[in-house]
């Protein structure tokens, strides 16, 4: 199977470059997987397809300011960094890209207002280590430092509204670079309206990082390789999990998390790391519909929908989206898959 098969055409106007004024006014295109068709409706609609015994499974990852500009100690010359993970205790030493990266040499210093960092190692695709001279907490300095972390196809500078709007309602563990898109529909009415449905909700935390957006390097798709993320899932969601009729997964991120336990010792609290890649031919054991958002064409998230809606109807579905003008991307409408 080659990468190039989960492709299709998006004009450029159709990736959305700012949120709605309304989080939950987005629209929403329902795909029926066994009736192999899909309709057009409205995310606000979504409690109409929840009935009693569901669990709605929510990544509850907050996306911290990951982005920084800075300056090369010696030469002033201009520095981004986009911080990915921490890898000390301390949350002082950090895999992160930076650009540009092919010149910047292990040893080398970088400014960043009243901070420095060294670059400590060096790594595949633009990856380095970099090692931060700070005191403190580290997320505290970022959010005066950092920027939002907008994705490449967002052709602006972030704004002050970006903190909030990308940032899902529900969010409290810190540690992603990028939103779990899929949840900044939510508003507390609509969740509220889920829970009305016979609905319950379940918390599950992955923190976003490159191994969720990171472009594919390979043409076979049974030779990409994810880099890992770290996911927990705490006793009282398993429980709300185990004892689910349909579990509802809310994101890629949160399919991801739960069929990664289910491979691990089944549904009960754990974390740990997971590099689970979904495509078709995927078993799933766990997910029984799915809200996600519109996807990069080729990508591991792609994908993941593909396999669980099936290539050719979610392919199709895709092409209708675009055609009907839904709002792609980060910023834009989303799916349900049932």
């Amino acid at each position: 199977m080659h990468v190039s098969e989960f492709d299709y055409h998006l004009p450029a106007e159709s990736i959305a470059q700012e949120p709605l004024a309304d989080r939950s006014a987005s629209r929403m295109l329902v795909v029926h997987r066994e009736e192999g068709r899909w309709e057009d409706r409205a995310f606000r609609d979504l409690p109409d397809f929840l009935r009693p015994g569901d669990c709605l499974a929510l990544n509850d990852s907050k996306v911290f300011p990951a982005r920084l500009y800075g300056q090369r100690v010696g030469t002033g010359g201009a520095v981004e960094v986009f911080l990915l993970r921490p890898e000390a205790e301390d949350n002082k030493t950090w895999t992160a890209l930076v650009r540009p990266g092919r010149r910047m040499r292990t040893g080398e210093r970088v400014r960043f207002a009243d901070v420095e960092a060294e670059i400590v190692g060096r790594g595949e695709f633009g990856e380095r280590t970099l090692r931060f001279d700070i005191d403190g907490d580290i997320y505290e300095w970022l959010n005066g430092a950092g920027h939002v972390p907008l994705p490449p196809y967002i052709h602006r500078s972030d704004r002050a509204d970006d903190i909030s709007r990308y940032q899902t309602v529900y969010a409290r563990a810190v540690g992603s670079v990028a939103a779990p898109t899929a949840g900044l529909h939510f508003t507390p009415q609509v969740l509220d309206h889920c829970r009305e449905a016979g609905a319950d909700v379940a918390r599950v935390t992955l923190h976003v990082g490159l191994g969720t957006f990171q472009p594919l390097h390979t043409e076979n798709v049974e030779d990409v390789k994810l880099h890992s993320e770290r996911f927990e899932i705490p006793e009282e969601s398993a429980a709300k999990l185990r004892a689910a009729a349909r579990i509802v997964a809310v994101g890629t991120t949160s399919v991801r998390t739960i069929e990664t336990a289910m491979r691990t010792g089944g549904m009960r609290a754990c974390c740990g790391e997971t590099e689970l890649f979904v495509y078709p031919g995927f078993d799933f054991r766990a997910i029984g519909a799915m809200v996600t958002n519109f996807h990069l064409p080729q990508s591991s998230l792609l994908m993941l929908v593909c396999a669980f809606g099936g290539k050719d109807l979610v392919l199709d579905a895709y092409r209708h989206a675009v055609a009907a003008g839904y709002r792609f991307y980060s910023y834009g409408d989303c799916m349900l898959v049932v």
